[in-house]
């Protein structure tokens, strides 16, 4: 029986693998983006994925997402209604619009958090841009958003019946910058929840806070006709969904065309929040796999 080679031997030498930290830095975002693009079925199939896990094919999952914003805009139309002493039907269209518009939002923010670190088996097992990862939960609550709009076009019908216009369809565009802005939190808070693990637990007062200080339990013209602090409406205009929530019910609620300062706004804070959220993310997933090992 003749020796094995010197070849053979190294042919069959065993090779491991070992995750060390890794320099954080930005790759060529060019090809990266290809990349992203090219692996964008994989970000669909986790989110199909997603979805069928949490029973949203079923009946029941199906309506608890239209019945969840719902049943809080009618009681948050019971607490704005016993507070200010009159009845007005034309503003549950309002609550029912702003809320649902603003889970999309804050649904993509909550779920993207925790994306990235209820995926440690895929990071450290699969290659891909792992940006596709809080960018399939921004989906999933796309998907999820989706049946809400039947529901408030029943409410418009209802309440609304007068008031329909071409210019609802602008609202499409402040659709995609909420969701746009969506992603770009995901991406954010997802890199934020790998090195501190308490933000998803933070993030649920801050999201209702923000709800509180958005044009969902209010409407603009009233705010500006009460004689409040200029700090406060100044800190009002600076919300980010001020203006996207504000151009999108001016535009599907009343038929109007927003002012350009609204589209412009929208448009500079989606933009703003996505690239940062973008570039931090990719800044640092070349740690993700070391420090969820």
């Amino acid at each position: 029986m003749t020796a094995p080679t010197r070849d053979t031997e190294t042919e069959f030498e065993p090779v491991y693998h070992r995750y060390g930290p890794h320099r954080a830095g930005l790759p060529p975002l060019v090809p990266y983006f290809r990349e992203l693009w090219h692996r964008r079925g994989f970000a669909a199939e986790m989110s199909r994925a997603t979805m069928r896990s949490a029973n949203v094919s079923t009946f029941f999952g199906q309506a608890w997402l239209v019945l969840n914003p719902l049943l809080l805009a009618g009681v948050y139309y019971l607490l704005v209604t016993i507070i200010r002493g009159q009845h007005d039907p034309s503003f549950f269209t309002h609550l029912t619009l702003g809320l649902f518009a603003f889970n999309l939002v804050s649904t993509s923010i909550t779920s993207g958090a925790t994306s990235v670190t209820t995926s440690g088996k895929l990071l450290i097992n699969t290659a891909f841009p792992r940006l596709l990862i809080p960018l399939s939960a921004v989906r999933t609550a796309f998907f999820r958003f989706l049946p809400t709009i039947p529901v408030y076009l029943v409410f418009h019908v209802i309440f609304l019946r007068d008031q329909w216009s071409w210019h609802m369809l602008l609202g499409i565009y402040f659709l995609a910058m909420m969701i746009l802005f969506g992603m770009g939190l995901a991406a954010f808070f997802s890199t934020l929840q790998i090195y501190f693990r308490d933000t998803s637990s933070f993030l649920p007062f801050f999201v209702r806070l923000w709800m509180y200080l958005s044009p969902v339990l209010w409407l603009p013209e009233a705010i500006f006709a009460r004689d409040f602090p200029r700090w406060m409406l100044t800190l009002i205009q600076v919300n980010p969904l001020y203006s996207m929530l504000g151009g999108y019910a001016d535009a599907i609620q009343e038929g109007l065309v927003p002012d350009l300062s609204t589209w412009v706004t929208s448009a500079a804070w989606a933009v703003g929040v996505a690239a940062l959220g973008f570039l931090f993310f990719i800044s640092r997933e070349r740690e993700f796999a070391v420090r969820l090992t």
